[in-house]
C-alpha cells in the first residue's frame, strides 16, 4: 500500500544519496543543493522554491506533467525540467527523481559512464 507524505529536503537527499555516483553540491552557495551524475545535475532544490527540479525526457513530457499534476516548470531551468512540489507521495516523488537521474546518466559519454559504479533501475 502507497503511504502519502510530506516530501521535505531530508527525504529527497535520502533518494538522491543511495543513486550510485551521485554526489551533492551547493553550485550557487546559500544552502541550494544540487545532486549530480557525472557532473551533470538531475535534481535541484533552493532555498526558496517550494519542490525538487527533476529532468524529463522531452518538452512535450515536461508539459505533459504540468497538464496533468499541475506541476510547474522548473524555474531557471530548461524548458524539460520540472518542478515537484513538496506536497506528493513518497512513491512517486522517488520514480520522479530515479527517471531523472537515469536520463542524465544516459546522456553522459560512454566513456564517462564507464567510470561510474553500476545502475540497475529499480
Amino acid at each position: 500500500m502507497l503511504h502519502h507524505s510530506l516530501m521535505s529536503l531530508a527525504t529527497v537527499n535520502a533518494i538522491c544519496e543511495t543513486l550510485p555516483s551521485a554526489e551533492v553540491s551547493d553550485p550557487w552557495g546559500g544552502g541550494h543543493d544540487a545532486w549530480k551524475i557525472g557532473g551533470k545535475m538531475f535534481a535541484s532544490m533552493g532555498t526558496v522554491t517550494q519542490g525538487v527540479a527533476v529532468k524529463c525526457s522531452s518538452i512535450e513530457d515536461a508539459l505533459h506533467l504540468e497538464d496533468m499534476f499541475g506541476w510547474p516548470k522548473a524555474p531557471y531551468f530548461h524548458r524539460s525540467w520540472v518542478l515537484i512540489p513538496w506536497d506528493i507521495d513518497e512513491d512517486e516523488l522517488k520514480h520522479r527523481i530515479e527517471t531523472s537521474y537515469a536520463l542524465v546518466r544516459n546522456s553522459l559519454t560512454k566513456k564517462l559512464r564507464a567510470t561510474l559504479a553500476p545502475y540497475s533501475p529499480s
